[in-house]
C-alpha cells in the first residue's frame, strides 16, 4: 500500500484518541504517529517533521496541582508549535479545546490559552488551524469516575452501585464519540463543520441528568426483561451503546424465555417497546406447530435451518396456500392477521425459524385463536 498521508494524535491513549485511533486503522492510505505520556519525549519533533495533519487530543483535565493545567494545555501545545515552526512544516493542526475555555477557572484558562496561541501560529504560518470546543463527550471507553459523568453512571448502574444526582434538573450540552470522530474525518478531509473562528460537532444533545438517569434504569430494567429500547431517538440509541459497553461479565449473557414440549422449542428473542417480538421456533422432525390465526397479531416466518412447508388460509376461505420453506433458500413469509397458518417440518433435522411479530406475547391477551388451516 502507498503512503499517501502521515497523521500525528497526541494524546492517542485517551477517551477520544482510542476512539479516532481505531477508526483511523481503517482508512485507507494512511500512516499515523501515536503520543502519549508513555512516548518517548524525543518523538515528538521526529513525528512534528514528518505529519501532514496533526490531531491535538493531549490535555490535562485533572491534575494533582493546579499548575498543571497551564503547562499540560498550553506548555505542551507551544512544544508542539515550535517543533512544526522548526521544522518548517506548516500541515494542519485540529486542537481539543473545551467550552470551558470561556470560564473563568484554571482549566478554562489553560484551554483558552492553548487556542490563542494556536490562532497566532495560523495568522504567522498561514497554517489551517481547526479548534473544537467540545462540550461533554460520552461513548465506549471512557473511563468512569474521572471527568465523564455519563461514563460513571453507565458503569455505577451497570455494576449495581448506587449513584449521585444533586440536581436532576442541570442540563449537560452532550456529544457522542461517534459523531465526534466522524466530524474529526471530516476535518482530515477539509470537510470540516465552521461556526465562525471554531470548528463545532453538528450533531449534539441538550438533556438533562433526570433524563440521563432515567434512561439508564431504564436499561438496566430492559436487560432484565429481555427488552430493547425505543432506538428511534438518536440520543437513546447512543446511550444505550454506552450503557452495554460498561456491562460486567455476569450480565452479558441471558437466559431467554423458553417453552418446550414435544414438537420443539419455543423462545423469545427480543421484546421491543414499539416494534414487537422477535422469536426462534424449533420444530422436530415430522411435527406440525400453529394451526391458529390472529386477529390483529401478524408475523414474518424465516426458516433458517432444515426444511417444511408453510400453509395459509384466510379464516373466510377455503382456499390453502402453501409455501415450500428451506434453509438452503430462505424466504421470508407474511401471516396476515385474519388467517390460519401452520408450519410443518418436512426433513430429517430440526427445523429452525426466527419469527417476528408486530406485537409483542401478552400471556393475559395471547390474540390466538385455534382453527385448522
Amino acid at each position: 500500500m502507498v503512503i499517501s498521508m502521515k497523521i500525528l494524535v497526541t494524546g492517542a491513549k485517551g477517551f477520544i484518541g482510542k476512539n479516532l485511533m481505531a477508526k483511523l486503522k481503517f482508512q485507507d492510505n494512511l500512516e499515523v504517529f501515536a503520543y502519549d505520556t508513555d512516548t518517548e519525549p524525543s518523538l515528538l519533533e521526529t513525528y512534528c517533521r514528518e505529519a501532514e495533519f496533526v490531531f491535538h487530543l493531549a490535555g490535562v483535565n485533572r491534575p494533582k496541582n493546579v499548575s498543571e493545567f497551564m503547562e499540560g494545555n498550553f506548555g505542551f501545545t507551544e512544544r508542539l508549535v515550535y517543533y512544526l515552526s522548526k521544522n518548517d512544516n506548516p500541515c494542519p493542526i485540529m486542537y481539543a479545546s473545551s467550552i470551558q475555555s470561556d470560564l473563568d477557572n484554571d482549566y478554562g484558562k489553560s484551554k483558552k490559552a492553548a487556542e490563542n496561541l494556536l490562532f497566532q501560529y495560523c495568522k504567522k504560518t498561514e497554517a489551517k488551524v481547526l479548534i473544537y470546543q467540545f462540550p461533554n463527550i460520552f461513548g465506549k471507553w471512557c473511563r468512569p469516575n474521572y471527568n465523564s459523568v455519563i461514563a460513571t453512571f453507565c458503569h455505577d448502574i451497570a455494576h449495581d452501585l448506587p449513584i449521585r444526582v444533586d440536581d436532576p434538573d442541570t442540563e449537560l450540552k452532550l456529544a457522542y464519540i461517534d459523531d465526534t470522530i466522524e466530524e474529526l474525518l471530516r476535518g482530515l478531509y477539509g470537510n470540516e463543520t465552521r461556526k465562525g473562528d471554531y470548528c463545532v460537532i453538528s450533531q449534539t444533545y441538550m438533556v438533562t441528568l433526570g433524563t440521563i438517569v432515567k434512561l439508564l434504569y431504564s436499561f438496566e430494567k430492559a436487560g432484565i426483561e429481555r427488552t430493547i429500547p425505543d432506538m428511534s431517538d438518536g440520543f437513546t440509541k447512543a446511550l444505550y451503546s454506552t450503557y452495554t459497553s460498561y456491562l460486567p461479565e455476569d450480565k452479558i449473557c441471558h437466559s431467554p424465555a423458553i417453552s418446550e414440549d414435544n414438537r420443539g422449542v419455543f423462545m423469545e428473542f427480543i421484546r421491543t417497546l414499539n416494534q414487537g417480538q422477535i422469536s426462534v421456533n424449533t420444530i422436530k422432525p415430522g411435527y406440525v406447530k400453529g394451526n391458529h390465526w390472529h386477529h390483529t397479531k401478524c408475523e414474518k416466518f424465516l426458516v433458517v435451518s432444515g426444511k417444511g412447508v408453510i400453509r395459509l388460509r384466510n379464516y373466510y376461505s377455503d382456499q390453502i396456500l402453501t409455501i415450500d420453506v428451506s434453509g438452503d433458500k430462505m424466504t421470508v413469509v407474511n401471516i396476515p392477521a385474519g388467517f390460519i397458518h401452520n408450519i410443518e417440518n418436512l426433513g430429517d433435522t430440526d427445523m429452525v425459524t426466527l419469527i417476528w411479530a408486530n406485537e409483542c406475547f401478552n400471556p393475559e391477551k395471547p390474540d390466538t385463536y385455534y382453527s385448522v388451516v
